[in-house]
Parts: structure tokens; sequence; C-alpha cells
């Protein structure tokens, strides 16, 4: 189940720079994770200082 970015995201640019297959992008108000790219590896919530990739249970 691929992650997602919550309103938590201060749009700091950690978790794109950390993603291996390059799922995250800058969205319209914070950073966006494309489900059909998300390989579900966690680094993006790892290296989040606020917490805000979560995953998503849609």
């Amino acid at each position: 189940m691929a992650y997602k970015i919550t309103d938590k995201c201060i749009c700091c640019g950690a978790c794109e720079a950390e993603c291996p297959v390059n799922a995250i992008s800058q969205g319209d108000e914070r950073y966006v994770i494309d489900p059909e790219i998300c390989i579900e590896c966690g680094t993006c919530k790892a290296v989040c200082p606020v917490g805000a990739p979560v995953e998503n249970d849609n």
C-alpha cells in the first residue's frame, strides 16, 4: 500500500531527495507521492522531520 503525505507537510523537500524511485514531487500545497511509482519502502517516513508521510489505507 503506497504512502501519502498528510497536511503536516512543511515542504522541506527531505522526502523527495531521499525517495529511491522518484515517486515524490512538489504539489500545490505540499509534496505528493505517486501511488503508481511508490514501492512502499518507508524512506520518506523515516526522513520526514514532522511525520507527514503515512501509509495510505485506501
